[in-house]
């Protein structure tokens, strides 16, 4: 007859059987398997970084899931690693599209029918609370990584007692930037008093024209009221989360990375540039989903394998920013004129614009992409030497990982306050004039061609004030490379922020006995 355990021992086991069946990731208290949930906002600018931190993190030992629904799944799949290297899982939940009235599918922001959709875009996002309440409920992960356009993810995972991190997918520079901004506007400074106004206790002087900027508040009662209450709950999580992470090294913005943790006091760690975490050919060839309904990447490398190094300037405003045809045409004129080889991504439909007999001018001279371009590996390519850029920070970021120098069309969002990084901090970057903030194509005054020209002879050109700026650009590329490597200053920070994560759920399972 076998003899019961004593006292001791029965409790022992059954302490440790609990511990294992309420946190499945705590192994002991001395080995811990961090278990990280990431939650991206249904958009390639937003979806995608936050996948490629996902795979940083998996890279460094940790259990990682995605959460997304299934047309957006179909997007990431390709851009993940071998399963039996690094897995990062993906937990799908419905996109509610006809609960919000879109069209069934329509379950990412590129593919809305139009501009009108937004509101509802974002309603159906919000309708999304209670199935993550349910996946925290099944998986209950250590953390959850959830994007700045969900700040209601906050208030789901603090009632669950779990560690919530806000992902903006800008620079620290912006960040501090808004911040300031947001106490400009309390202190009713007015737009009528001048044309331009300074953004104040900066390290740097940043001069903004008034027309450069958005008051959130004024889109109260109009269809954008939606996202800007979203914009400025983002910014209160920024006090309440555990802490920001953010696609950014530290040598890029050092004063921006202190102004923004120790002035601000919001919590943060870097991760980036998380773009290079894509080394597989592969994987960069599919990055963005959409290769299926763009050019082929062979064709357009064969193209650039032809030309001369750093020959070649490459415009591309991002996967969401349409143009007026007489922008079209402007741009079009501008590039042709400028006299370089170009590959020039357009998002437009139809080919109204086109100045007549243009593709039979610009034979061998320049490649038109319509759709979709293997953006990384046109821009890491020996034959380009430029980009012309909407500013967003993914395509910032991943030019300045090429080490190429920038000409800056800011349009909308955050847009140009990373032009004031690139242009006045960094100076890497030459603006082309673009002055006023619009979301609507229609809205925003054509850039002439002779402008487009002017800023592509100056970023492609020769002589002292070129070289230097390629000569920053090349060495911001070498640091941003170091900040991902073993030792480097983001991988350290990643480091910091996992232990400090795995220490607070060590925390929880020794407070529950």
């Amino acid at each position: 007859m076998d003899r019961w355990p004593s006292p001791e021992t029965f409790l022992r086991e059954i302490k440790e059987s609990c511990v294992v069946f309420f946190r499945p990731s705590a192994m002991s208290a001395e080995v811990y398997n961090l278990h990280m949930l990431f939650f991206p906002f249904m958009a390639q600018g937003h979806m995608l970084p936050l996948v490629d931190m996902a795979k940083l993190f998996a890279a460094r030992g940790a259990s990682v899931t995605v959460l997304t629904t299934p047309a957006n799944a179909a997007i990431i799949r390709p851009t993940l690693p071998d399963a039996a290297i690094n897995p990062v899982h993906l937990h799908i939940i419905p996109f509610p599209s006809a609960a919000a009235g879109l069209p069934v599918g329509c379950e990412n922001r590129s593919a809305l029918p139009s501009d009108d959709y937004r509101p509802k875009f974002f309603n159906a996002v919000a309708l999304l609370r209670q199935p993550f309440d349910h996946v925290l409920a099944e998986l209950q992960p250590d953390c959850v990584v959830c994007d700045m356009f969900m700040p209601w993810t906050f208030d789901v995972a603090s009632t669950r007692g779990i560690p919530h991190l806000m992902f903006h997918g800008t620079s620290y520079f912006a960040r501090s930037a808004s911040h300031i901004f947001e106490r400009v506007l309390a202190e009713s400074l007015s737009p009528s008093a001048s044309e331009f106004f300074v953004l104040p206790g900066l390290p740097h002087r940043i001069e903004m024209f008034w027309t450069q900027t958005l008051d959130l508040r004024k889109l109260a009662g109009t269809p954008m009221a939606e996202l800007a209450e979203t914009l400025i709950q983002g910014m209160e999580v920024d006090h309440k989360c555990f802490g920001v992470v953010t696609n950014s090294f530290y040598e890029l913005e050092p004063e921006y990375a202190d102004y923004y943790r120790k002035t601000l006091g919001i919590r943060s760690w870097n991760t980036g540039p998380v773009a290079l975490s894509n080394q597989d050919l592969a994987v960069r060839s599919a990055r963005g989903g959409e290769q299926q309904s763009g050019a082929d990447a062979g064709d357009c490398l064969n193209w650039l394998d032809r030309k001369p190094p750093g020959s070649v300037v490459y415009m591309c405003f991002g996967s969401a920013s349409l143009f007026s045809a007489d922008q079209l045409r402007e741009m079009a004129l501008g590039l042709e004129s400028s006299g370089h080889f170009f590959v020039w991504v357009v998002r437009n439909t139809g080919n109204d614009w086109l100045p007549e007999e243009y593709e039979e001018r610009i034979a061998g001279k320049g490649l038109i992409i319509r759709g979709w371009a293997p953006q990384l590996l046109i821009l890491n390519h020996p034959a380009t030497g430029g980009f012309v850029s909407h500013c967003g920070w993914n395509s910032s970021l991943e030019a300045i990982s090429a080490g190429l120098p920038m000409v800056t069309w800011p349009l909308y969002a955050e847009q140009f306050y990373n032009e004031k990084l690139l242009v006045e901090v960094l100076k890497i970057g030459v603006p082309v004039g673009s002055r006023v903030f619009a979301f609507k194509a229609e809205e925003r005054p054509a850039v002439a061609a002779a402008a487009v020209e002017a800023a592509v002879r100056r970023l492609m050109g020769g002589g002292e004030e070129a070289e230097g700026r390629r000569k920053r650009a090349r060495e911001l590329g070498e640091k941003a490379r170091r900040a991902v490597e073993k030792g480097g200053s983001s991988f350290e920070d990643m480091g910091k922020l996992m232990q400090e994560l795995m220490e607070q759920g060590k925390n929880i399972v020794q407070k529950s006995f």
